[in-house]
């Protein structure tokens, strides 16, 4: 083997470390997202949004 076909096969996909801190990374941003839907002033937040919505859309 060509020393350039083995290091494009060393740099094929992921190893498991970087899949583990992939998969730590999606569910640390995962757990935020919901911490953060869950609070009130979100809640507010897409209430005051959803009633604006019929004033922005002409003819409703």
């Amino acid at each position: 083997m060509t020393v350039e076909r083995l290091r494009r096969r060393a740099e094929r996909g992921m190893t498991t470390a970087e899949y583990t801190v992939g998969t730590l990374g999606a569910c640390t941003v995962g757990g935020v997202l919901v911490k953060i839907g869950q609070s009130q002033w979100f809640g507010d937040l897409v209430q005051g949004v959803l009633e604006k919505i019929p004033s922005l859309i002409p003819g409703l």
